[in-house]
């Protein structure tokens, strides 16, 4: 390849086979291989139905008393971090458990109480066994995923491309040739991913 200092104006022009990732970093977001922006850790996800979360959250009281905010970090540990519940959420449902008396709220050393499971609550636990395992399988099948898509080192390689694009955009002369070639390796790297 020719060098020329003086290449690569048209600031922001597209280039075949490098549109996909662009348009993810211009959304915001990581790109995750899909053509679309990955959603950030702190963006949350519905992942349960009211249902489900109800059970799972009771499933965790009974591992531990918990208060809510226990209880949504424990929720995002088991899923890698990939998932967070709301309090807007996780706190209306700990509040159903009690008045359903699957759960009640006992003083801890902490300004919160915590919220420990009934016999009820067991015995409720005992008879969905099978959707409490679903749903906690769900939490950990997105862990799963979660570290094989941790993409650290392509979001820097990405990173390190747009601001090398972006340099070279930002001169005030180019050459059409030069523009071509950028185009054309752009073009020969998205053929290499694609083939990988």
């Amino acid at each position: 390849m020719r060098h020329n200092h003086n290449s690569c104006g048209e600031r922001g022009k597209s280039f075949s086979g490098f549109r996909h990732a662009m348009q993810a970093m211009r959304q915001g977001g990581p790109f995750d291989g899909t053509g679309r922006g990955a959603r950030g850790r702190g963006e949350r996800r519905r992942i349960f139905d009211g249902g489900e979360l109800r059970l799972v959250l009771l499933k965790l009281v009974e591992d531990q008393p918990r208060h809510g905010y226990d209880l949504i970090r424990e929720i995002e540990t088991l899923s890698g971090g990939a998932y967070a519940p709301s309090p807007g959420v996780v706190y209306p449902t700990m509040t159903l458990l009690l008045d359903m008396g699957l759960a009640e709220e006992h003083e801890s050393e902490g300004p919160r109480k915590v919220m420990t499971i009934t016999e009820a609550g067991r015995n409720h636990l005992a008879d969905r066994a099978d959707e409490v395992a679903t749903a906690i399988g769900r939490l950990t099948a997105l862990a799963k995923v979660s570290e094989r898509t941790d993409a650290a080192p392509v979001r820097r390689a990405m990173h390190n491309l747009k601001q090398a694009l972006h340099d070279c955009l930002s001169r005030e002369a180019t050459t059409r040739e030069t523009q071509l070639e950028v185009a054309r390796i752009l073009d020969e790297a998205v053929g290499k991913i694609e083939r990988l």
